[in-house]
């Protein structure tokens, strides 16, 4: 374990250096999010909105998803995949870890590092923006604590799929497969481009069902306040029942690639 930890620490402590990527965030994802938010003031202005949050709660959903944008899974761990391809994965099997737990080490740094960096400034500028605009505060502590818990289920959710991205490049030559698939059901389903409450009721049940609620949705209702904190227990276990799918999938999925592996290079 204490191997583990390291691995979390340095790697974290190495990715905090990349200060310049995180001021270009910043300002990227500001600039989306001041566009998801106009986009979304005139669908409820439309008459639209279907009353499952105010309009102040939905920009406040809004600029969550860009503030914690770094956390999700969007590709693999591109180190390792690179390591994959030009056959220094060699040197991965050879270390005396287990492999998935090392590489999900790694991810649980590369989402939190530049996260970091990037939220804070967010949360600040936006909860300064003008009413209507702005980043509102959790309703009370019990919320800002349980939107806390389920940051970090999001979290252990998103390494687990994330690791599988890595993964699948053992299985394929150019790896590409699901790094193009996988983000377009993360930002459809998750919520990060339209809150999930605003779905129609047929869409309802399923969206909720899928694990991707799990990554943006869920904590994101906690901190406007649209899920009570007395549900987190039962939202915890969900994050927590997916994390341990994927995870079963993708140790699963690793153990039978390398029985074959081919190393590519020189």
């Amino acid at each position: 374990m204490k191997a583990y930890l390291s691995i979390v620490r340095m790697r974290f402590i190495a990715l905090l250096q990349y200060r310049t990527a995180a001021v270009a965030g910043v300002f990227t994802q500001f600039f989306f999010g001041f566009v998801m938010v106009m986009v979304i003031r005139q669908f409820f202005f439309s008459g639209d909105a279907q009353g499952a949050m105010s309009l102040a709660q939905a920009v406040t959903y809004i600029w969550l998803g860009q503030a914690m944008l770094g956390m999700m899974p969007w590709n693999g761990d591109n180190e390792v995949i690179a390591m994959i391809r030009d056959g220094n994965v060699a040197y991965e099997l050879c270390r005396p870890l287990n492999i998935y737990t090392h590489w999900y080490c790694r991810l649980l740094a590369l989402r939190t590092a530049p996260t970091l960096l990037r939220s804070l400034p967010i949360f600040l500028i936006a909860g300064l923006l003008p009413a209507g605009y702005n980043l509102q505060p959790p309703p009370s502590p019990a919320a800002f604590a349980a939107w806390l818990a389920a940051v970090a289920g999001a979290l252990l959710l998103g390494c687990a799929l994330s690791n599988i991205i890595s993964i699948s490049t053992l299985w394929t030559v150019a790896g590409e497969g699901m790094l193009r698939m996988l983000p377009a059901l993360v930002i459809f389903f998750s919520g990060s481009l339209v809150p999930l409450p605003l779905f129609p009721q047929w869409a309802q049940a399923i969206v909720n069902f899928l694990p991707f609620a799990g990554l943006v949705d869920i904590p994101n209702q906690f901190f406007v306040g649209t899920l009570a904190p007395a549900v987190l227990p039962l939202m915890l276990l969900r994050q927590l029942a997916w994390t341990a799918v994927f995870v079963l999938i993708g140790a699963g999925l690793l153990r039978l690639a390398t029985k074959r592996v081919v190393i590519q290079g020189g």
